[in-house]
């Protein structure tokens, strides 16, 4: 469970980025030089639904620890 950090509500999890008019998606990397490499995974969202706060979060950071 997340809290928001603006008003302590609990938030709504699982959440996803959506980029109107495309259908491409977001994806983290820990290298920007790299096309394809470095990739850490798709974020996930978290909302409040006391506030709006948003919080972009990764389910799994093993790939930054490398």
């Amino acid at each position: 469970m997340r809290k928001c950090i603006r008003c302590g509500s609990e938030m709504r999890e699982n959440c996803a980025v959506k980029i109107e008019g495309q259908g491409y998606g977001i994806v983290l990397s820990s290298d920007e030089n790299k096309l394809f490499g470095g990739r850490v995974g798709k974020p996930n969202v978290a909302i409040c639904p006391n506030c709006g706060e948003v919080s972009i979060y990764l389910e799994d950071v093993g790939k930054l620890k490398d």
